[in-house]
């Protein structure tokens, strides 16, 4: 007896699941999910995706096509692969993808996503971009800085003369001299030293601090953090990643807000005849002239910017 009433609830579920999905398949066609690998649970497919993630994307791609379908730990992602589809994302339907994820990254070292590279979609997104296209990076802004470039080319040429008929690493020139031309078109002036010994009162870090700053900028913005994907681990920080994140906002805080201060008593000592002649000056300039309340430069906003030129230049 106690069987055929199992019996009898099965076919009952069996039959409202057929009638559920006829009535779900009269309003319109199931949707369709981009092929791609089974994904594993908990992780998804974060096994298949190595430490470069493109090239792993890449080879994925050769199996299940130019657009498809992964799970990178709790959360679908769908993969374009192809310049056809990439436009599909990037320029037909730009609108929709606009946005990024809301990531530690973005939290720790873009100050609570305050800059357009990590800003969600919406109005103070378009007000940081039109700041940049017609006050920090129009034709005319840039143009104004070429005696910056012109000046650190000659030296960059000087250095290496000086160093003819030895052993020369270039590497380090090269990158001393992208540093400075960033430094004093972004900053205003060179704050950093040659080396710790020579460390001044104007410098804030040594030559060798400021670049370490930037590649671990570089690396943090870029890695994949298990507990932006799988969010009950996050507070294990199983790859160490947001220490290294909290380390570092540290350091840019701290940089950042000698610079804004030495701006700001420049101002203050100018007055009236106070002229902007860098990006940090314009900057601080239109946070204290900003009549947009909701979209306003706050403090986070303008160190947001600030690394966003100071990315923009050493790309």
């Amino acid at each position: 007896m106690e069987a055929l009433s199992w019996v009898i609830l099965g076919l009952a579920w069996t039959a409202a699941i057929a009638f559920l999905k006829k009535i779900s398949s009269s309003w319109g066609h199931p949707r369709k999910f981009p092929p791609g690998p089974k994904p594993w649970p908990i992780i998804g497919n974060l096994h298949l995706i190595g430490s470069l993630p493109h090239q792993s994307f890449h080879k994925l791609s050769q199996k299940y096509g130019e657009i498809m379908q992964l799970k990178i730990g709790s959360f679908p992602v769908i993969v374009a692969s192809s310049p056809e589809m990439a436009k599909l994302f990037l320029k037909t339907h730009d609108h929709i993808f606009a946005s990024r994820p809301q990531t530690a990254a973005g939290k720790f070292i873009a100050f609570n996503n305050s800059d357009i590279l990590w800003a969600p979609y919406g109005p103070y997104w378009r007000h940081g971009r039109k700041i940049y296209l017609t006050e920090l990076f129009s034709s005319k802004r840039l143009e104004s800085y070429e005696y910056i470039r012109v000046e650190e080319i000659r030296d960059f040429m000087s250095r290496l003369y000086a160093c003819s008929g030895e052993p020369t690493v270039l590497k380090d020139h090269l990158s001393r001299y992208t540093l400075s031309i960033i430094s004093r078109i972004v900053l205003g002036k060179k704050y950093f030293s040659e080396s710790e010994g020579s460390k001044s009162e104007t410098s804030v870090v040594t030559l060798e601090e400021f670049q370490e700053m930037l590649d671990e900028l570089f690396l943090l913005s870029g890695v994949l953090n298990i507990g932006d994907w799988i969010p009950w681990l996050d507070i294990l920080d199983l790859q160490g990643y947001v220490k290294r994140m909290k380390a570092l906002k540290k350091k840019l805080d701290r940089f950042y807000e000698h610079i804004f201060d030495e701006h700001k008593a420049n101002r203050e000592a100018l007055g009236d005849n106070f002229v902007p002649k860098d990006m940090v000056d314009l900057l601080l300039q239109l946070a204290d002239d900003d009549t947009d309340l909701d979209n306003k430069l706050t403090c986070d906003r303008v160190k947001g910017m600030t690394q966003v030129d100071i990315f923009s230049f050493n790309l």
